[in-house]
């Protein structure tokens, strides 16, 4: 198991598309619920314990070598939002032709074949942090991480935030990042349908509105 593959994966500049996306905190700045970095706090925490968790356990469950095409369908199932399945198949687009490139193996490939037009970005998560040698709490790991620092950067464009208070906010976090890793890895024991489904209504909501947007500075 390498280290420096989990932090090549979980670094921000790994080229997978997911600077151009806020997390739902586009439409929660235009609304006013996050005005400062006390708000930015209290909006990740919410993100991470819910969709942030069901996004790390199907990762986890692709990394433990759980049937990907099951996790995909049962990634749908659980984004009720349209507009988030196709961000989701988007940018697990995006991460395949980056995975590929980095660490190819063949149950990518496979995966690229079968969803021609994207997984779900979890789903290919989980088999990135497999291919590239990493296990189930490994990618469980990148992947409440990037729930929370997509939305810290964003803050940062969208509210002029000081970038030492958002980078305050992730690392007042971490202990709870580490948690919900542990959690959501050992979920995948339990089988598929036994995944966590935890959800957030409200980030569903804006994410539609924020799709009908003529104006933005992120796709969502």
């Amino acid at each position: 198991m390498s280290r420096a593959a989990l932090l090549v994966l979980a670094d921000g500049r790994f080229p997978a598309g997911g600077h151009a996306h806020s997390g739902g905190v586009e439409p929660a700045v235009e609304a006013g619920r996050i005005r400062n970095a006390e708000d930015l706090a209290a909006f990740c925490r919410g993100r991470l314990h819910t969709t942030g968790l069901t996004a790390a356990a199907l990762a986890a469950a692709a990394a433990h070598g759980l049937d990907p095409l099951a996790l995909d369908e049962a990634a749908d199932a659980r984004t009720p939002s349209p507009a988030l399945r196709a961000v989701a198949r988007k940018l697990g687009r995006q991460l395949m032709r980056a995975a590929r490139a980095t660490w190819p193996s063949p149950e990518l490939a496979a995966l690229a074949e079968a969803r021609p037009r994207g997984a779900h970005q979890p789903v290919v998560f989980g088999l990135t942090a497999r291919a590239a040698g990493l296990g189930p709490e490994d990618a469980a790991h990148c992947v409440v991480y990037e729930a929370v620092s997509g939305p810290a950067t964003a803050a940062v464009r969208l509210l002029s935030l000081n970038p030492f208070e958002a980078t305050a906010v992730l690392a007042r976090l971490a202990p709870e990042l580490d948690r919900v890793a542990e959690q959501a890895a050992a979920a995948v024991h339990h089988g598929i349908e036994a995944l966590p489904a935890a959800s957030a209504p409200l980030l569903d909501i804006t994410a539609e509105a924020h799709a009908a947007w003529q104006v933005r500075l992120f796709a969502s």
